[in-house]
């Protein structure tokens, strides 16, 4: 298995050494993911398994139960990757869902529930800004508004897609009833080290911590730097600044008073006109709020608000905030939990009960289906960059959780 998983992993990733500097740049609804997800169909077929691809280009690899009526035990994950990012985040699920299959074929299982490999299409949102676009659309999530939506080259979502032979009109029809699985699972890196941390040999996911995301807009005046005096001035930055810090020092102080963990980011900022004989005039910031209790991220929003009115009263500047974004929290399944933790002490593997920060296609899956995820560790931590490395050794872990997955919830 330690072969084929290694082979495959290169494959998947279009390369013949994973060490790859430049890291991988193979996003959504581009002839590289599409190029990655015809590797997978060869595989997948070559393993005799039947595969279909619905509107929105998600691949389904199906393994036939002996009672082809009964709703379907389905894995999987994305082949798609950030710019420059590493071949691990999204292929490790897709890699170990199939390899579980070929596990279990080489062991001479036959499910009784049909088993599907599922890949999905665009699910990160380093090409359009907007994530989980394939599981979206499996789950009828999907809005037909965001296909004006471009990339830094001027490709609306609707070009993109149909430059893959879809089409955009059709793409709702991807949607599947509720009927039809019985229950999903993803497989991800941790992107993070609280496995290694706690010494234990895999995650097993409650939530998925989804943002509150805002926008902040000081509006000052602009002015020559070298001719306004210092009493006279609206320096949007100035005025702003403070905020920057603040964030940082009250959601630290908050995660000390409660267990439950909520992050903020002052991620994203903009100073206008930018230029170094202008005092700012204008001057936007953009705040990434998380935590898998809704209230918590409420709590950080209206204490930023409330700092945000302060601020603009103390330094005479308009300070407006705008919210982005505001997803609830996705709670998965407990007793697909329960499984899973049992799963893995039947392997001799010790779970870890944790939460994830960042958002996966499990989190649309799971408001129509039972679905759990698990990460395998991932060394430092370390995503969405060319390093980011998971060994073959936590790979053939995870295809021994999803064969007992399989095996557990196809029966025999």
């Amino acid at each position: 298995m330690n072969k084929w998983v290694e082979d495959f992993l290169q494959k998947l990733n279009l390369v013949d050494d994973m060490d790859q500097p430049e890291g991988f740049s193979r996003l959504g609804y581009s002839d590289l993911e599409t190029e990655s997800i015809d590797v997978f169909k060869a595989e997948a077929e070559r393993l005799g398994l039947t595969v279909r691809e619905d509107q929105a280009g998600n691949v389904m690899a199906r393994w036939e139960g002996t009672d082809e009526h009964l709703p379907i035990v389905s894995s999987g994950s994305h082949v798609d990757t950030v710019n420059n990012g590493g071949g691990y985040d999204g292929v490790a699920g897709v890699l170990c869902a199939l390899g579980a299959v070929k596990y279990l074929k080489d062991e001479g299982f036959t499910p009784k529930h049909p088993v599907e490999v599922i890949v999905f299409r665009s699910e990160e949102s380093a090409r359009f800004g907007i994530s989980t676009i394939g599981s979206k659309s499996m789950t009828g999530l999907l809005d037909l508004d965001i296909g004006s939506v471009k990339d830094a080259e001027g490709t609306t979502i609707q070009e993109a897609v149909e430059s893959c032979g879809y089409e955009w009109n059709k793409i709702k029809q991807a949607e599947r009833a509720k009927s039809e699985l019985k229950s999903f699972l993803e497989l991800h890196i941790e992107q993070g080290t609280h496995i290694e941390d706690h010494q234990k040999d895999f995650g097993v996911v409650r939530g998925i911590a989804t943002p509150i995301r805002l926008l902040i807009k000081a509006i000052g005046q602009a002015g020559h730097t070298g001719t306004t005096p210092m009493h006279k001035r609206k320096d949007a930055f100035v005025a702003i600044a403070p905020l920057v810090s603040f964030v940082n020092e009250y959601t630290t102080k908050l995660n000390e008073e409660q267990d439950t963990p909520v992050v903020a980011t002052v991620s994203t900022a903009s100073v206008n006109p930018n230029a170094m004989n202008v005092i700012p005039g204008e001057v936007e910031l953009g705040i990434d709020i998380r935590s898998v209790d809704n209230s918590l991220k409420e709590r950080v929003k209206t204490v930023i608000q409330e700092k945000c009115t302060e601020l603009g009263q103390r330094f005479g500047v308009e300070i407006e905030v705008e919210e982005l974004v505001n997803n609830d929290s996705v709670l998965l399944d407990e007793s697909l939990q329960e499984k899973l933790v049992s799963m893995g002490h039947t392997l001799g593997y010790e779970p870890h009960l944790m939460d994830s920060g960042a958002g996966h296609d499990v989190m649309n899956m799971a408001t129509r289906w039972p679905s759990g995820l698990i990460f395998i560790p991932c060394q430092d931590g370390l995503s969405h960059h060319p390093a980011e490395h998971a060994s073959i050794d936590d790979l053939v872990k995870g295809v021994h959780l999803i064969s007992q997955y399989y095996k557990k919830e196809a029966g025999e």
